[in-house]
Protein backbone atom coordinates (compact mmCIF):
# COMPACT_ATOMS: atom_id res chain seq x y z
CA UNK A 1 0.00 0.00 0.00
CA UNK A 2 1.25 3.47 -0.92
CA UNK A 3 0.25 6.92 0.28
CA UNK A 4 1.87 9.11 -2.32
CA UNK A 5 5.57 8.13 -2.31
CA UNK A 6 5.25 6.41 1.07
CA UNK A 7 5.43 2.59 0.82
CA UNK A 8 3.76 0.93 3.81
CA UNK A 9 3.95 -2.64 2.56
CA UNK A 10 1.14 -5.17 2.37
CA UNK A 11 -1.83 -4.95 4.78
CA UNK A 12 -0.36 -2.22 7.05
CA UNK A 13 -1.68 -1.48 10.53
CA UNK A 14 -2.32 2.10 11.64
CA UNK A 15 -2.49 3.57 15.13
CA UNK A 16 -5.57 5.79 15.31
CA UNK A 17 -5.12 9.35 16.57
CA UNK A 18 -6.68 9.57 20.04
CA UNK A 19 -6.75 12.68 22.21
CA UNK A 20 -4.76 12.30 25.44
CA UNK A 21 -3.76 8.75 24.44
CA UNK A 22 -1.48 8.74 21.38
CA UNK A 23 1.19 10.98 22.83
CA UNK A 24 4.88 10.38 22.01
CA UNK A 25 5.40 7.90 24.86
CA UNK A 26 2.49 5.70 23.76
CA UNK A 27 3.44 6.03 20.09
CA UNK A 28 6.94 4.81 21.01
CA UNK A 29 5.47 1.63 22.50
CA UNK A 30 3.06 1.02 19.62
CA UNK A 31 5.85 1.45 17.09
CA UNK A 32 7.96 -1.03 19.01
CA UNK A 33 5.12 -3.55 18.79
CA UNK A 34 4.52 -3.25 15.08
CA UNK A 35 2.36 -0.22 14.18
CA UNK A 36 3.27 0.59 10.58
CA UNK A 37 2.06 4.17 10.69
CA UNK A 38 0.97 6.42 13.52
CA UNK A 39 -0.70 9.79 13.98
CA UNK A 40 -0.40 12.58 16.48
CA UNK A 41 -3.28 13.40 18.76
CA UNK A 42 -5.62 15.57 16.73
CA UNK A 43 -4.71 19.24 16.71
CA UNK A 44 -7.03 22.22 16.62
CA UNK A 45 -6.35 24.55 13.71
CA UNK A 46 -7.47 27.48 15.86
CA UNK A 47 -5.08 26.41 18.60
CA UNK A 48 -2.15 26.23 16.20
CA UNK A 49 -2.61 29.62 14.64
CA UNK A 50 -3.07 31.20 18.09
CA UNK A 51 0.22 29.61 19.18
CA UNK A 52 -1.54 27.63 21.89
CA UNK A 53 1.17 25.79 23.82
CA UNK A 54 -0.60 22.43 23.95
CA UNK A 55 -1.33 22.44 20.21
CA UNK A 56 2.22 23.42 19.28
CA UNK A 57 3.59 20.68 21.56
CA UNK A 58 1.66 18.08 19.56
CA UNK A 59 3.65 19.01 16.44
CA UNK A 60 6.81 17.52 17.93
CA UNK A 61 7.85 14.41 16.00
CA UNK A 62 10.74 12.07 16.75
CA UNK A 63 12.59 10.35 13.92
CA UNK A 64 11.97 6.97 15.57
CA UNK A 65 8.20 7.47 15.10
CA UNK A 66 8.26 7.79 11.33
CA UNK A 67 6.28 7.41 9.20
CA UNK A 68 3.79 9.61 11.00
CA UNK A 69 0.86 11.83 10.16
CA UNK A 70 -0.27 15.05 11.82
CA UNK A 71 -4.04 15.22 12.14
CA UNK A 72 -5.85 18.55 12.07
CA UNK A 73 -9.43 19.57 12.74
CA UNK A 74 -11.37 22.80 12.36
CA UNK A 75 -14.38 24.28 10.62
CA UNK A 76 -13.00 27.47 9.06
CA UNK A 77 -11.20 27.47 5.73
CA UNK A 78 -8.36 29.94 6.29
CA UNK A 79 -7.31 28.69 9.74
CA UNK A 80 -7.25 25.12 8.42
CA UNK A 81 -5.08 26.11 5.47
CA UNK A 82 -2.69 28.06 7.71
CA UNK A 83 -2.57 25.20 10.22
CA UNK A 84 -1.78 22.74 7.42
CA UNK A 85 1.19 24.87 6.37
CA UNK A 86 2.40 24.99 9.98
CA UNK A 87 2.01 21.23 10.27
CA UNK A 88 3.95 20.72 7.06
CA UNK A 89 6.88 22.62 8.59
CA UNK A 90 7.12 19.84 11.21
CA UNK A 91 7.97 17.44 8.34
CA UNK A 92 5.33 14.72 8.76
CA UNK A 93 4.93 12.12 6.06
CA UNK A 94 1.20 12.91 5.85
CA UNK A 95 -1.28 15.59 6.89
CA UNK A 96 -4.60 14.02 7.87
CA UNK A 97 -7.87 15.93 8.07
CA UNK A 98 -10.24 14.91 10.81
CA UNK A 99 -13.79 14.89 9.48
CA UNK A 100 -14.92 12.16 11.87
CA UNK A 101 -14.59 13.18 15.54
CA UNK A 102 -18.07 12.81 17.06
CA UNK A 103 -17.44 14.72 20.30
CA UNK A 104 -20.27 17.18 20.83
CA UNK A 105 -18.21 20.32 21.46
CA UNK A 106 -16.33 19.71 18.19
CA UNK A 107 -19.02 18.32 15.90
CA UNK A 108 -21.69 20.87 16.81
CA UNK A 109 -19.30 23.67 15.81
CA UNK A 110 -19.07 22.12 12.35
CA UNK A 111 -15.63 20.56 12.81
CA UNK A 112 -14.78 16.86 12.95
CA UNK A 113 -17.85 14.82 12.08
CA UNK A 114 -19.77 18.11 11.85
CA UNK A 115 -18.29 18.43 8.37
CA UNK A 116 -20.59 15.60 7.30
CA UNK A 117 -23.42 18.15 7.48
CA UNK A 118 -21.62 20.43 5.02
CA UNK A 119 -20.04 18.20 2.41
CA UNK A 120 -19.40 21.03 -0.09
CA UNK A 121 -17.28 22.82 2.54
CA UNK A 122 -15.53 19.55 3.40
CA UNK A 123 -14.59 19.04 -0.22
CA UNK A 124 -13.56 22.62 -0.95
CA UNK A 125 -11.49 22.79 2.25
CA UNK A 126 -9.77 19.54 1.37
CA UNK A 127 -8.99 20.73 -2.14
CA UNK A 128 -7.57 24.02 -0.84
CA UNK A 129 -5.32 22.23 1.67
CA UNK A 130 -4.09 19.77 -0.96
CA UNK A 131 -3.04 22.75 -3.07
CA UNK A 132 -1.46 24.58 -0.11
CA UNK A 133 0.99 21.83 0.97
CA UNK A 134 3.39 19.46 -0.73
CA UNK A 135 3.04 16.44 1.54
CA UNK A 136 0.25 13.91 0.89
CA UNK A 137 -3.12 14.87 2.38
CA UNK A 138 -5.43 12.16 3.71
CA UNK A 139 -8.84 12.19 5.41
CA UNK A 140 -10.48 10.27 8.26
CA UNK A 141 -14.27 10.36 8.41
CA UNK A 142 -17.41 8.34 9.16
CA UNK A 143 -20.24 6.72 7.20
CA UNK A 144 -22.42 9.83 7.53
CA UNK A 145 -24.09 12.02 10.11
CA UNK A 146 -26.88 9.56 10.96
CA UNK A 147 -28.74 6.55 9.57
CA UNK A 148 -30.60 8.71 7.08
CA UNK A 149 -27.43 10.18 5.59
CA UNK A 150 -24.93 7.39 5.10
CA UNK A 151 -23.40 9.05 2.05
CA UNK A 152 -19.82 7.87 2.38
CA UNK A 153 -19.65 6.34 -1.12
CA UNK A 154 -20.37 9.72 -2.70
CA UNK A 155 -18.17 11.59 -0.20
CA UNK A 156 -15.26 9.25 -0.91
CA UNK A 157 -15.44 9.94 -4.64
CA UNK A 158 -15.56 13.69 -4.08
CA UNK A 159 -12.65 13.67 -1.63
CA UNK A 160 -10.61 11.60 -4.07
CA UNK A 161 -11.39 14.12 -6.80
CA UNK A 162 -10.23 16.86 -4.39
CA UNK A 163 -6.79 15.24 -4.32
CA UNK A 164 -6.48 13.18 -1.15
CA UNK A 165 -4.14 10.20 -1.34
CA UNK A 166 -5.81 7.84 1.18
CA UNK A 167 -9.10 7.67 3.07
CA UNK A 168 -9.79 6.17 6.48
CA UNK A 169 -13.42 5.31 7.24
CA UNK A 170 -14.79 4.62 10.70
CA UNK A 171 -17.74 2.28 10.29
CA UNK A 172 -20.22 4.29 12.36
CA UNK A 173 -22.26 7.45 11.89
CA UNK A 174 -21.72 10.50 14.03
CA UNK A 175 -25.07 9.83 15.73
CA UNK A 176 -23.79 6.45 16.91
CA UNK A 177 -20.73 7.92 18.59
CA UNK A 178 -19.01 4.65 19.62
CA UNK A 179 -22.20 2.71 20.33
CA UNK A 180 -23.39 -0.39 18.52
CA UNK A 181 -21.36 -2.32 15.99
CA UNK A 182 -19.27 -0.76 13.24
CA UNK A 183 -20.79 -1.38 9.81
CA UNK A 184 -18.02 -2.45 7.49
CA UNK A 185 -20.30 -3.15 4.53
CA UNK A 186 -20.18 0.49 3.43
CA UNK A 187 -16.42 0.58 3.93
CA UNK A 188 -16.29 -2.41 1.57
CA UNK A 189 -18.60 -0.60 -0.86
CA UNK A 190 -16.18 2.32 -1.02
CA UNK A 191 -13.20 0.03 -1.52
CA UNK A 192 -14.92 -1.94 -4.27
CA UNK A 193 -16.28 1.13 -6.06
CA UNK A 194 -14.61 0.98 -9.50
CA UNK A 195 -14.16 4.78 -9.42
CA UNK A 196 -11.91 4.58 -6.38
CA UNK A 197 -8.17 4.19 -6.83
CA UNK A 198 -6.73 5.59 -3.58
CA UNK A 199 -6.07 3.28 -0.59
CA UNK A 200 -8.98 2.70 1.77
CA UNK A 201 -8.25 2.10 5.47
CA UNK A 202 -10.96 0.54 7.62
CA UNK A 203 -11.53 1.46 11.26
CA UNK A 204 -13.93 0.27 13.94
CA UNK A 205 -14.19 -2.73 16.28
CA UNK A 206 -10.86 -4.31 15.34
CA UNK A 207 -10.20 -5.95 18.70
CA UNK A 208 -8.39 -9.18 17.79
CA UNK A 209 -6.09 -10.71 15.22
CA UNK A 210 -8.90 -12.94 13.97
CA UNK A 211 -11.17 -9.94 13.40
CA UNK A 212 -8.42 -8.11 11.52
CA UNK A 213 -7.84 -11.03 9.15
CA UNK A 214 -11.58 -11.45 8.56
CA UNK A 215 -12.02 -7.78 7.72
CA UNK A 216 -9.03 -7.71 5.38
CA UNK A 217 -10.35 -10.74 3.53
CA UNK A 218 -14.04 -9.84 3.54
CA UNK A 219 -13.96 -6.13 2.72
CA UNK A 220 -10.72 -5.88 0.74
CA UNK A 221 -9.40 -2.82 2.57
CA UNK A 222 -5.80 -1.81 1.99
CA UNK A 223 -5.06 -1.18 5.66
CA UNK A 224 -6.66 -1.33 9.09
CA UNK A 225 -6.62 1.36 11.77
CA UNK A 226 -6.79 0.35 15.42
CA UNK A 227 -8.11 2.69 18.07
CA UNK A 228 -9.61 1.77 21.44
CA UNK A 229 -8.44 -1.87 21.30
CA UNK A 230 -4.79 -0.82 21.68
CA UNK A 231 -5.46 1.15 24.85
CA UNK A 232 -3.60 -0.81 27.51
CA UNK A 233 -2.75 -3.39 24.86
CA UNK A 234 -0.26 -1.87 22.42
CA UNK A 235 1.02 -5.34 21.57
CA UNK A 236 -2.18 -5.95 19.55
CA UNK A 237 -0.25 -4.84 16.45
CA UNK A 238 2.26 -7.63 17.04
CA UNK A 239 -0.56 -10.13 17.65
CA UNK A 240 -2.27 -9.22 14.38
CA UNK A 241 0.92 -9.34 12.34
CA UNK A 242 1.80 -12.73 13.77
CA UNK A 243 -1.64 -14.07 12.91
CA UNK A 244 -1.63 -12.61 9.40
CA UNK A 245 1.76 -14.21 8.81
CA UNK A 246 1.24 -17.62 10.41
CA UNK A 247 -2.49 -18.19 10.85
CA UNK A 248 -2.03 -19.09 14.52
CA UNK A 249 -2.45 -16.83 17.57
CA UNK A 250 0.64 -15.18 19.03
CA UNK A 251 1.69 -16.23 22.52
CA UNK A 252 0.22 -14.05 25.27
CA UNK A 253 2.52 -11.59 26.99
CA UNK A 254 3.40 -12.68 30.50
CA UNK A 255 2.78 -10.41 33.46
CA UNK A 256 6.53 -9.90 33.73
CA UNK A 257 6.66 -8.77 30.11
CA UNK A 258 3.75 -6.39 30.68
CA UNK A 259 5.48 -5.00 33.77
CA UNK A 260 8.66 -4.37 31.80
CA UNK A 261 6.61 -2.63 29.13
CA UNK A 262 4.75 -0.53 31.72
CA UNK A 263 8.06 0.60 33.22
CA UNK A 264 9.40 1.55 29.82
CA UNK A 265 6.21 3.47 29.04
CA UNK A 266 6.39 5.29 32.38
CA UNK A 267 9.99 6.37 31.81
CA UNK A 268 9.16 7.62 28.32
CA UNK A 269 6.21 9.62 29.62
CA UNK A 270 8.32 11.26 32.31
CA UNK A 271 11.12 11.93 29.82
CA UNK A 272 8.75 13.63 27.40
CA UNK A 273 6.45 15.52 29.80
CA UNK A 274 8.45 15.88 32.99
CA UNK A 275 7.10 15.62 36.51
CA UNK A 276 4.40 15.48 37.70
CA UNK A 277 2.54 15.65 34.36
CA UNK A 278 4.30 12.63 32.93
CA UNK A 279 2.86 10.56 35.78
CA UNK A 280 -0.61 12.09 35.77
CA UNK A 281 -1.10 11.38 32.08
CA UNK A 282 0.38 7.89 32.35
CA UNK A 283 -2.01 6.66 35.04
CA UNK A 284 -4.77 5.75 32.58
CA UNK A 285 -2.37 3.38 30.85
CA UNK A 286 -0.84 1.76 33.92
CA UNK A 287 -4.00 0.14 35.23
CA UNK A 288 -4.99 -1.10 31.78
CA UNK A 289 -1.73 -3.02 31.42
CA UNK A 290 -2.76 -5.19 34.37
CA UNK A 291 -6.51 -5.30 33.87
CA UNK A 292 -8.17 -8.45 35.13
CA UNK A 293 -5.62 -9.48 37.74
CA UNK A 294 -7.20 -10.96 40.89
CA UNK A 295 -7.05 -9.18 44.26
CA UNK A 296 -5.63 -6.10 42.57
CA UNK A 297 -7.60 -3.27 44.19
CA UNK A 298 -5.01 -2.09 46.71
CA UNK A 299 -2.20 -2.15 44.16
CA UNK A 300 -4.37 -0.38 41.60
CA UNK A 301 -4.97 2.44 44.08
CA UNK A 302 -1.23 3.08 44.23
CA UNK A 303 -1.01 3.17 40.43
CA UNK A 304 -3.78 5.76 40.13
CA UNK A 305 -2.85 7.99 43.08
CA UNK A 306 0.92 7.98 43.49
CA UNK A 307 2.90 10.91 42.12
CA UNK A 308 6.28 9.46 43.08
CA UNK A 309 8.24 7.80 40.25
CA UNK A 310 10.14 5.49 42.59
CA UNK A 311 6.97 4.28 44.31
CA UNK A 312 5.42 3.52 40.94
CA UNK A 313 8.52 1.67 39.77
CA UNK A 314 8.58 -0.41 42.95
CA UNK A 315 4.86 -1.15 42.64
CA UNK A 316 5.18 -2.33 39.05
CA UNK A 317 8.13 -4.52 39.98
CA UNK A 318 6.07 -5.94 42.85
CA UNK A 319 3.28 -6.78 40.38
CA UNK A 320 5.80 -8.78 38.35
CA UNK A 321 6.92 -10.64 41.47
CA UNK A 322 3.42 -11.38 42.78
CA UNK A 323 1.78 -12.29 39.49
CA UNK A 324 4.86 -13.35 37.55
CA UNK A 325 3.62 -16.90 37.08
CA UNK A 326 0.31 -15.79 35.54
CA UNK A 327 -0.54 -14.70 32.01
Amino acid sequence: MHIGPLDLGNRPLFLAPMEDVTDPSFRHICKQYGADMMYTEFISSDGLIRDARKSLKKLEILDEERPIGIQLYGHLMEPMIEAARMAEAARPEVIDLNFGCPVRKIATRGAGAGMLCNVPLMVSMTEAIVKAVRVPVTVKTRLGWDDSSKNIVDIAERLQDAGIQALTIHGRTRAQLYRGNADWTLIGAVKNNPRMHIPIIGNGDIDSAETALHHFNTYGVDGIMIGRACFGRPWIFQEIKHYLRTGVPAPDLSIREKATLALQHLEKSIEHKGLPRGIYEMRRHLTHYFKGLPHFKSIRMILVTSSEPEELRETIERIAEIYGGEK
